[in-house]
């Protein structure tokens, strides 16, 4: 039976969650409250390196209040499994021990855990735990790590985790280009900052061999399943609750050393067991991201097309990455060559330990390969003298070129990546700005602009994440409940589903709620991740609907003396579309089905509830965007604002714009804080320098201005055409302000190819200029 006509995707509905969530009746980690519940807090290393002497927890101990006192030799042993299901069981994974065991490896690692009746005493008591140390050298710049006396890992002496390589670059290509261009592009480390931090509440009922974890996670069934390896305990006696989660980008997928410890540690206390961490933990400990420095290069012939690109780099992946960063960050070379026409591309790179906090996934995570790519090609632009739209117009790939594989492999189609390039430009009114930057600059003003063009692979389908499941429950109200893997945590996959499950069974949206993140009511999903909710979610609900539809469909065919073929289900209701008398609502069939089952014909069930697992047959769901920002820079206190923001993108037909939206600016935003502000600084003995908001800077509405969009619907290979919006416009933004800051300092000799482009070092580079 061929699906309702669709009343709500594609429309601005409301989001369900938005009345709970804005008058403070969300319900965090933090607000879970259990009889007999203890706190955890952890004693970290005041050392980037040394080695652990001694552990004197005596004193701890003995303040009142305080339960327990755990360090590796109490915690660790304990493990059976720890693997992640994003690599596999099978990848040899770098070291990832709960406790630190002999030596600590960074300002932060934890090393010993405190339990006490309440966070004050065991805040308290974290200081009376007596740590004898011997200092060690340590090593927290990157860019000298590799074969340093300073090793992390002696497993690791030359402090390479891994790396890969490509095909050789094409060295005559080069050599013979009309035009070539390299340039040495370094990122600074900066981090995802979600406004709750980590935390977990664990509880241990030994008497039925059953745990219970609150978490903050954009995975609970996945955590489900990695509590169940790390304890050695039957899975389906693991309970994991996700209520609402204050954003994850990514920190959250995974669970972490810190959550291991108090998976461990639940088991040996006699309550519930909470931690919850503050904002300088999280700053100094939850996983560093975005690290990388490398040398790209850019190859055109005389007409300006590339003919090659090439990018050689390293990634930091500090001292504990999570989960396995050396296949995860080929990534970046893999999208190297992005939406443009290019014939060849190589690239190469090493993973590298440093005595700083570990690698952990940040939205969009190969964005690397976007900001060296863009800020590239807009420094060639300026060596052709050519503006930087003219060059990618000649080299941007169009929808009529589809299927297009890149020189590394990357199976492009359903996107028309210059269809959202002109869209922007056209927003923009290119040759106006021009024009109005060629008088500003004759009055002395320096203001610039910017683009940004990329590829995004959504929905991958790899391993676990090709697959998702949903379950839709007719109640005897006839009132529906839909039941996925979900969770709250800013992507408004609440109000997603409720719009794909009123469409697919044609209820009335007001019928339709959800039920999210529990794992013992909801099929297993792989959850928030890679922007998959969007399109793997809508195959999952599709799945189950087309069951619940067939049963509805049967029922209501029986009681109103029709072929089942006349049934058209809208409006909350079945009716037959050859006689609009003969209807009947979905509350007089579920009524029928749970109270009266016995008026059915023999055979006909009187279930109204169904159960499907998607499994996508879309290796990935391509979107793609171009962001233009401009700018102004005023050259004497190097203090750059943001005049105008301008996203056009291509998710495919959009399920609610005011979410698809949503998600670009929050992304926008924290790609310009990339840019201008944030930078998670360590001094040379790898001390963090910025553990507080004071000196770790983030973006607010007086740096970004309003965001105007631009739309692009190609529809994907998938279910409906979705596809995944969640990481875009943290990849394309911070490049798009770069080159705008670029462009606007060109005149003056000026490329910023160092981030961030902070006040400072803005001035700094425009006297270096100056003196020549």
């Amino acid at each position: 039976m061929a699906a309702p006509a669709a009343r709500y995707a594609g429309t601005r509905v409301p989001r369900v969650e938005d009345t709970r969530l804005l008058t403070g009746h969300g319900t965090y980690v933090d607000d879970i409250v259990r009889p007999g519940m203890l706190h955890a807090c952890f004693v970290r290393s005041p050392f980037a390196h040394a080695r652990i002497n001694r552990i004197d927890t005596s004193a701890a101990l003995a303040l009142p209040g305080v339960h327990a006192v755990f360090t590796a030799a109490d915690l660790n042993p304990d493990v059976k499994e720890a693997w992640h299901a994003v690599a596999g069981k099978d990848i040899p994974d770098t070291p990832r021990p709960p406790l630190a065991e002999h030596e600590v490896k960074f300002v932060g690692d934890p090393v010993a855990l405190v339990i006490a009746e309440n966070r004050y005493v065991a805040e308290d008591a974290i200081e009376l735990v007596d740590i004898d140390y011997d200092p060690l050298p340590a090593i927290a710049d990157v860019t000298k790590a590799v074969g340093a006396d300073v090793v992390v890992h002696a497993a690791y002496p030359d402090n390479v985790a891994g790396g890969l390589a490509g095909a050789p670059p094409d060295e005559d290509t080069f050599a013979a280009a009309a035009c070539l261009v390299a340039e040495r592009i370094y990122q600074q480390t900066h981090v995802p900052v979600p406004i709750e931090t980590r935390g977990l509440v664990v509880e241990w009922v030994s008497a039925t061999d059953e745990l219970t974890l609150w978490a903050s996670t954009q995975t609970p069934h996945e955590l489900r399943a990695f509590a169940a390896r790390l304890l050695g305990i039957p899975a389906q006696r693991v309970r994991v609750i996700a209520r609402d989660t204050g954003g994850g980008f990514g920190q959250k997928v995974v669970p972490m050393r810190e959550d291991m410890c108090i998976m461990l540690a639940a088991r040996k206390v006699p309550g519930a067991l909470k931690w919850i961490e503050d904002r300088r933990e999280n700053l100094m400990s939850a996983g560093q991201a975005r690290h990388v420095d490398g040398t790209a290069r850019m190859a055109f012939d005389a007409d300006g097309a590339i003919t090659a690109v090439d990018i050689d780099f390293i990634q930091d992946i500090g001292a504990y990455p999570t989960p396995y960063p050396v296949l995860t960050t080929a990534a970046i070379g893999m999208f190297f060559p992005g939406p443009y026409r290019v014939p060849k591309a190589s690239f190469s790179y090493q993973t590298v330990f440093t005595n700083t906090s570990g690698l952990a996934a940040y939205r969009g995570p190969w964005q690397y390969e976007t900001l060296a790519r863009e800020i590239l090609l807009d420094i060639a632009a300026r060596k052709m003298g050519i503006d930087p739209v003219e060059l990618r117009r000649k080299n941007l790939l169009r929808g009529d070129e589809m299927p297009y594989f890149n020189p590394n492999g990357m199976p492009y189609d359903h996107v028309a990546p210059m269809d959202t390039f002109e869209q922007a430009v056209k927003i923009l009114d290119h040759e106006g700005f021009r024009k109005e930057q060629a008088e500003a600059l004759a009055q002395g003003r320096y203001i610039g602009l910017g683009f940004s063009a990329y590829i995004e692979p959504t929905g991958a389908a790899t391993g676990h994440l090709a697959t998702e499941g949903a379950t839709i429950r007719m109640e005897p109200t006839g009132k529906i409940n839909v039941y996925v893997n979900g969770g709250s945590s800013g992507n408004s996959i609440e109000t997603t589903v409720v719009q794909l499950t009123a469409d697919a069974l044609g209820a009335d949206i007001e019928d339709v709620a959800t039920i999210q993140g529990d794992t013992a009511v909801t099929p297993y999903g792989a959850g928030t991740q890679g922007s998959r909710s969007g399109p793997m979610t809508a195959g999952a609900v599709n799945e189950a609907a087309i069951i619940l539809r067939g049963q509805l469909t049967a029922m209501a065919a029986h009681a109103l003396g029709v072929d089942p073929e006349q049934i058209e289900l809208a409006g909350s209701r079945a009716s037959s579309v050859e006689d609009l008398s003969k209807s009947v609502s979905f509350a007089d069939l579920a009524y029928r089905a749970h109270y009266e089952p016995q008026q059915l014909p023999p055979g006909m069930s009187a279930s109204l509830e169904a159960t499907a697992r998607f499994t996508s047959q879309t290796p990935i769901h391509w979107a793609n965007a171009t962001h233009a920002c401009t700018c102004e820079v005023d050259t004497v206190t190097g203090r750059v604002t943001l005049t105008r923001y301008i996203v056009s993108e291509d998710v495919g037909p959009m399920i609610n714009p005011n979410i698809v939206e949503g998600q670009i600016a929050g992304g926008t935003v924290q790609g310009i804080g990339g840019a201008l502000l944030e930078n998670l600084v360590y001094d040379d003995d790898g001390n963090p320098l910025a553990t507080t908001f004071v000196d770790y800077l983030l973006p607010t509405a007086t740096e970004v201005p309003a965001i105007e969009y631009g739309h692009v619907e190609v529809p994907g290979p998938g279910v409906g055409g979705y596809k995944g919006c969640g990481e875009g416009g943290a990849i394309g933004a911070t490049p798009a302000v770069i080159n705008a800051i670029n462009d606007a300092l060109a005149p003056l000799g000026v490329t910023v190819t160092r981030l961030p482009a902070t006040p400072a070092s803005i001035v700094a580079m425009i006297d270096e200029a100056a003196r020549g």
